[in-house]
């Protein structure tokens, strides 16, 4: 169990630190910056790197929300939930106190400002409320969790998963960045909001729930489909 923890600690970290961090460092800046594009590639990339590095650790979670999905699906011991997701938070707050410690040695330095966080009305990129928050949460982690068991399924081609799954995580933000900066992951928003000014920590319940919602339907979308395939193909 430490090496599975500590592998969910360390691949979390580097998705924060890799994703928010793609989007405080390197968004922003004109005319070089990478812009909401490159962040989408960042934190897809930070889940496949970590997925092939420690995925055969721990099952690369790095995610409350696809832990529950996969507890729920039955590919995962309930009991061991409250471990990963207290390592998942954990990584999560250690890469925001790094990105923290970084961009307080700026010369310039005057506060952290949105430092990535999620959130809705004023806190959103283009203003979406919290319904429109919400509803884009649950959809696109439940799809998230539905990519994440199909690739991972005894029947899907081997070795290819890290790749759809980092795929996934990539067009989730180039669709959602605009309306809440993209959670999907509690630890992830969690993270970055103890560092952040403005309303992220008083909007960060939205990015617990709806994930963790969306996680669930994802996984009883996926349990329909895996009963309705092998009603009709019992010999597989």
């Amino acid at each position: 169990m430490f090496s599975r923890v500590l592998a969910e600690f360390v691949g979390t970290f580097w998705l924060v630190f890799a994703g928010c961090g793609s989007a405080i460092l390197a968004a922003g800046i004109a005319d070089v910056g990478i812009g909401w594009l490159g962040v989408s590639l960042a934190f897809g990339l930070s889940v496949t790197t970590m997925a092939y590095a420690v995925g055969h650790v721990s099952g690369g979670h790095f995610n409350p929300a696809v832990t529950l999905g996969l507890t729920l699906a039955g590919r995962f011991d309930p009991k061991d939930v409250a471990p990963y997701w207290l390592a998942q938070v954990a990584g999560a707050i250690a890469a925001a106190a790094l990105l923290y410690f970084i961009v307080a040695g700026q010369a310039d330095f005057a506060g952290t400002g949105g430092f990535a966080t999620n959130g809705f009305a004023e806190a959103s990129p283009q203003n979406y409320g919290m319904v429109a928050a919400i509803v884009t949460e649950i959809v696109l982690t439940a799809v998230f969790l539905v990519v994440i068991l199909g690739a991972t399924s005894a029947r899907a081609p081997a070795g290819f998963a890290p790749l759809a799954i980092g795929l996934t995580l990539t067009l989730i933000h180039m669709i959602s960045i605009p309306i809440d900066n993209t959670s999907v992951n509690p630890a992830r928003s969690t993270g970055v909001a103890l560092f952040a000014e403005g309303p992220a920590l008083l909007q960060l319940w939205v990015f617990w729930v709806a994930p963790l919602v969306g996680a669930a339907i994802g996984a009883l979308v996926w349990q329909g489909l895996e009963d309705g395939y092998g009603a009709t193909h019992p010999a597989e």
